[in-house]
């Protein structure tokens, strides 16, 4: 691919427009996505492969959760109240549109 240097404007929204050359250089039409990469002090644009984001706190969040299971570091038991009241609320059919009865507490 021959080398393209565009340059664009960014909004007061944060937005730009990905220049026609480049969209055409990627093959991005309409609706098509696009990923950015920061690298330092600089930013990638690449086409999206696929349709998910990945969101690297997430993603960080998950890399911590997994070695803390694999090592038993920080997870316990459920106090057996608690399991035995989920075992039996298991087949509970729920209707998420009900209103709250009683106190709740967030």
């Amino acid at each position: 691919m021959s080398h393209i240097h565009e340059i664009a404007t960014v909004t007061s929204k944060g937005q730009i427009t990905l220049p026609k050359p480049i969209r055409q250089a990627l093959g991005i039409d309409v609706g098509g996505k696009v990923a950015f990469d920061l690298r330092g002090s600089e930013v990638v644009v690449t086409k999206a492969d696929s349709e998910e984001h990945e969101d690297p706190a997430i993603g960080a969040f998950l890399s911590l959760l997994e070695s803390d299971i694999k090592s038993g570091g920080h997870l316990t038991s459920l106090p057996d109240d608690l399991a035995q009241a989920m075992l039996a609320n298991f087949h509970h059919a729920v209707a998420l549109d009900e209103d709250i009865v009683g106190e709740v507490a967030l």
